[in-house]
């Protein structure tokens, strides 16, 4: 019997990216980078524990590179922790979905996405 090839589930692909972002929850302040993103979340590993379900307020800058220039944008908008994992080497993984997001903010994003795949568009 043939296997049949493994398809993609998400709506909105991830690019593996480390990016820098910061995460506020419950009165922390945690400064870490992204393993991986997409417009919808993002993965990332924090040092102390972050329970799902925790709401939380997201800042990231994005290098995206238009022609011949490089602009950053500042993206800014709420999320989710949607699943908290240990780090064998210590901390946390989290999954964060971002629930409240503008439509501008989620098509920086997508620009950024972009880059690194081109076919993929946004339907927002």
């Amino acid at each position: 019997m043939a296997k049949t090839p493994k398809t993609e589930r998400r709506q909105h692909p991830r690019v593996e990216q480390k990016l820098p972002v910061k995460i506020a929850a419950n009165g922390y302040d945690f400064s870490t980078t992204t393993k991986n993103i997409s417009c919808v979340g993002a993965y990332c590993r924090v040092a102390k524990y972050i329970p799902p379900f925790t709401k939380i307020t997201v800042r990231l800058r994005l290098p995206v590179r238009t022609e011949n220039r490089q602009n950053n944008y500042a993206v800014q908008c709420q999320g989710v922790v949607v699943r908290t994992e240990d780090e064998i080497t210590g901390g946390f993984n989290i999954a964060i979905f971002f629930n409240r997001i503008r439509d501008e903010e989620r098509q920086k994003i997508s620009r950024y996405i972009n880059q690194f795949s081109p076919a993929y568009q946004i339907t927002a």
